[in-house]
């Protein structure tokens, strides 16, 4: 008898929990509803079923329907309504909106999508491009926070600023900037140089190395973009960076001395602002490219590096500077 009452006691202990379980799952479900749906609660009929046609992957109709205090009557029959010509239109849009997003790796925002649509014949507004990209969820990929990188407690002589953060150039070739980064990968840091031309923010040389030796980082980035340009004594060329002590010291500088046409220019000590256009070619490298991937090998960060700054910086990229133009339009 008393193992017969243990028994059904236990089934009723069960049947409680499953119970209690589900009830669980409804809150913690309508819980998510509400914070997706918080803003459109007072809102018409209209704008409640277009967020349960946006949210149909994540909820069922009829919770959704229940919540927001429409019918799903309402809603299926206002789902297999005629679209307007509008709305078709926006329908289309928004496909190709989706194909620019994910061609670029989710990299750009309304600004460079209404850019590159119109440069294949789809003109709208940035307002109607960030509307239609809210509606589908479609964000660019998150900007993080990058660490500071420069070493300038050396006793090697440094340079004025001639810039003087005047970050502008008429033409290619009169003022290169650079700077040098940590990417980690793996279980160590590698260390990525640029040389950046300020007239068009082409990365005119680079170098990723294991070492911060100026053989394997300034000098060899230098080395790079030197080999590409024509560099004429009639035409001066600055050459900005930071007053780290990898391009302070002595083998960096007699390496620029071969070029007499070459100005050093270095930014004042712990002013991150006078080498703005380096750091922020950073950041939209990380942003775009390497927080986008977990690197572990050295071969592997430099082949992706390479193409994103060969294929698609350098190339397709469009850059607000160049007023949303590519650098290879802006030529």
């Amino acid at each position: 008898m008393r193992k017969s009452i243990k028994s059904n006691s236990k089934i009723k202990i069960q049947a409680e929990l499953k119970q209690l379980r589900k009830e669980l799952r409804k809150i913690k479900n309508e819980k998510a509803i509400l914070e997706k749906c918080a803003g459109c609660l007072q809102a018409s009929t209209k704008v409640k079923f277009e967020f349960i046609d946006r949210q149909l992957s994540n909820f069922a109709v009829k919770d959704m329907c229940r919540i927001v205090s429409v019918s799903s009557s309402g809603y299926y029959k206002w789902r297999s309504r005629t679209p307007s010509k509008r709305a078709q239109h926006n329908l289309v849009l928004l496909e190709e909106i989706k194909k620019v997003h994910y061609r670029n790796k989710k990299r750009y925002g309304s600004p460079r999508i209404a850019k590159e649509l119109q440069a294949l014949g789809f003109h709208a507004s940035e307002k109607l491009i960030r509307k239609l990209m809210k509606s589908a969820s479609l964000e660019n990929v998150y900007k993080k926070k990058f660490r500071k990188t420069t070493n300038s407690s050396h006793k090697y002589p440094t340079v004025e600023n001639k810039l003087q953060r005047n970050f502008n150039a008429n033409k290619k070739n009169e003022v290169w900037v650079s700077d040098i980064t940590y990417i980690w990968a793996g279980k160590r840091w590698l260390y990525l140089t640029v040389v950046i031309d300020l007239y068009n923010r082409k990365v005119v040389g680079w170098s990723l190395s294991t070492s911060l030796k100026p053989k394997y980082t300034t000098i060899e980035a230098f080395k790079k973009a030197i080999t590409k340009k024509l560099i004429r004594e009639s035409s001066p060329l600055i050459f900005h960076s930071d007053r780290g002590i990898q391009y302070a010291c002595k083998e960096f500088v007699e390496e620029l001395s071969q070029y007499k046409e070459i100005i050093r220019s270095m930014s004042r000590k712990g002013d991150c602002w006078d080498n703005a256009v380096s750091e922020s070619f950073f950041k939209t490298l990380k942003t775009e490219l390497i927080y986008q991937n977990n690197y572990q090998t050295k071969k592997e960060t430099e082949q992706s590096i390479s193409a994103y700054i060969k294929s698609f910086y350098n190339k397709q990229r469009r850059h607000s500077y160049l007023d949303n133009q590519t650098i290879l339009e802006y030529q």
